[in-house]
């Protein structure tokens, strides 16, 4: 793996969140590395509350495809998407981390599940978006920015950006670890879609 002199990083989104957890991966695989983060707000070509598994991998898959377009010149590009699944009728939370590097191989690895209590479902299946109806459950702003449902159910236990973090050093084991050393490889179907403004 062939980096410039400092590790450029494109995190696909301005969430706060997303920023803070993709330093902390990179920062505890790299230890002692300089490294410059740049933020890009790009679609994700998925729905603003993905409902599937696939959905949420697939919007990951799709920031990095489109920060890279847009930013070319980086040595690694980060997409993470948050989402839901329902698995015999209850909403299940989790999020994907993809991160690929310059010569195109990727990473990806997804966070633990969070199981979302009746009074979250009851609003979600009312059409709310999962940060929207924890907001309105909790009484918060702006949860998705902050602790998120991780946070607000185990009381700061886990938080969405430890939960990110945890997931995206696993993310990058194919592109740091020696075991993946000479793997040209390449995952993920996805080209870039959608245009270049989307959620957080």
């Amino acid at each position: 793996m062939l980096v410039s002199a400092i590790m450029r990083i494109v995190i696909s989104s301005h969430n706060p969140v997303k920023l803070a957890a993709s330093k902390a991966a990179f920062a505890a695989v790299f230890p002692g590395t300089d490294m410059q983060f740049e933020s890009l707000e790009v679609s994700s070509g998925v729905s603003e509350q993905p409902n599937s598994d696939e959905e949420s991998r697939q919007g990951a898959t799709n920031r990095v495809n489109n920060a890279r377009r847009l930013q070319p010149d980086a040595d690694f590009w980060v997409g993470l998407e948050g989402g839901l699944e329902w698995i015999e009728g209850e909403p299940i939370a989790s999020a994907w981390m993809v991160v690929a590097d310059a010569s195109g191989q990727l990473g990806q690895a997804r966070t633990t599940t969070l199981p979302l209590p009746p009074a979250v479902k009851d609003l979600l299946l009312q059409g709310l978006e999962l940060g929207d109806a924890n907001d309105q459950v909790f009484s918060t702003l702006h949860s998705k920015q902050a602790g998120g449902a991780f946070g607000l159910l185990t009381d700061g236990l886990m938080t969405r950006e430890s939960v990110y973090s945890q997931a995206l050093i696993l993310a990058l084991l194919p592109l740091s670890h020696p075991l993946w050393a000479g793997d040209t490889g390449t995952a993920g179907p996805s080209s870039p879609s959608g245009n270049d403004e989307g959620s957080e």
